[in-house]
């Protein structure tokens, strides 16, 4: 059941027809063993870099094409990725599996952009995926919007009854990935969010030096509507601008 309560994917027809305004090219990567991985590829023209974007737990690409390709503006090409079971990827899930799948849209990237010119973003659930990606790889930047400190962290705390650290089959320890890298890390954070606590993200930033990372407190933002601050709005512009 670990997976159903971790996982809330919504898939699509294989020929399913994306919409977008910004234009895009779909792409889909062959894992190794033969899973089939759907992405998006937002364009725009001369671009400073890339974003490879690692989305939440829930819904697929027709959503997160919309909410992904807002850094166009800063003139950043993105990538965002469907695991599997979302959308039109498929194959079985696993944590190691996420990982693997994850460098291989990073090498993607790699083939088109100096390494210095990719940023890796995660948000939620992928700000876990992102962790570890950056510390197998060396981006100029991660970014990590309402990100938590271990998938064990949340487990206790929705679950206080049962002996999570025995039976908990994913771990996401983000808290160990982001000891493993020296890139510089920016972090967003909602007071107000109930479904990753706020606490989890201090914990995990407390962990790092203060030197490289940046903790971006959003008073009274919620797990869904960071976007909606100006304070987020106005961050993001400075970093990517």
């Amino acid at each position: 059941m670990q997976e159903k309560i971790i996982f809330l994917p919504t898939t699509l027809p294989q020929d399913f027809t994306y919409t977008f305004d910004v234009p895009f090219e779909e792409i889909m990567l062959q894992a190794e063993d033969h899973a089939q991985l759907n992405a998006l590829h937002f364009k725009v023209e001369n671009p400073k870099g890339i974003i490879v974007y690692f989305h939440g737990n829930a819904g697929n690409l027709e959503r997160w094409g919309d909410i992904s390709s807002y850094f166009t503006t800063f003139n950043y090409d993105v990538l965002v990725m469907d695991y599997r079971t979302f959308g039109k990827s498929t194959g079985k899930m696993s944590e190691a599996a996420l990982y693997k799948d994850a460098q291989l849209f990073y090498n993607y990237a790699l083939e088109r952009f100096d390494e210095e010119q990719i940023i890796v973003y995660g948000r939620s659930l992928g700000s876990s995926i992102a962790s570890y990606t950056t510390s197998q790889n060396s981006p100029r930047l991660v970014i990590l919007e309402t990100p938590f400190y271990n998938a064990l962290d949340i487990a206790k705390r929705r679950f206080p009854f049962l002996p999570m650290k025995w039976i908990l089959n994913y771990k996401f320890s983000s808290n160990e990935y982001l000891q493993n890298t020296t890139v510089p890390i920016l972090v967003f954070h909602g007071t107000e969010d109930r479904v990753v606590a706020y606490d989890s993200a201090e914990k995990l930033v407390k962990l790092l030096p203060e030197d490289q990372v940046t903790f971006i407190t959003i008073p009274e933002g919620r797990h869904k509507n960071l976007i909606e601050f100006e304070v987020f709005k106005t961050e993001i512009a400075r970093i990517l601008k």
